[in-house]
């Protein structure tokens, strides 16, 4: 008996378990990519901004959805003091794609952006995963 506990023990340590109504639910890391138009703006922000949005990429690997929802599930921003992130969560696929990061005078021309080019980076995601 003893040793299925180890067993168990060591499941906890590999992947997150949350009960949700008396349910298991497993959450699994997601793999978070970036569009290059997100990593050209990304190096124009200082170096203290940068480690932000670093720190912010482990958060949505670990749960994309705890952040704000938009105008679908699956269209997500997380703020970072005056800017935002935007990113796609893809289920299908276990990842997420960060999009684009602008101010909030800009804020919704760039989720209008987004929403318009919503398949065009569903398949530029694909196209990543498919060469790695």
């Amino acid at each position: 008996m003893s040793g299925s506990g180890c067993f168990i023990g060591l499941i906890f340590e590999l992947i997150k378990k949350v009960f949700i109504c008396g349910l298991l639910v497993i959450f699994m890391d997601y793999a978070v990519y970036t569009t290059e138009s997100f990593d050209k703006e990304v190096d124009k922000l200082n170096r203290d901004e940068q480690e932000i949005i670093e720190k912010m990429f482990l958060k949505i690997k670990e749960n994309p959805y705890s952040s704000d929802q938009l105008r679908y599930r699956n269209l997500r921003e997380k703020r970072i003091r005056e800017k935002r992130v935007y990113f796609l969560v893809y289920d299908d696929l276990q990842a997420v794609l960060i999009v684009a990061i602008s101010g909030k005078k800009e804020q919704q021309a760039t989720i209008n952006h987004i929403i318009n080019y919503f398949d065009e980076y569903g398949e530029y995601l694909e196209k990543i995963l498919n060469e790695n």
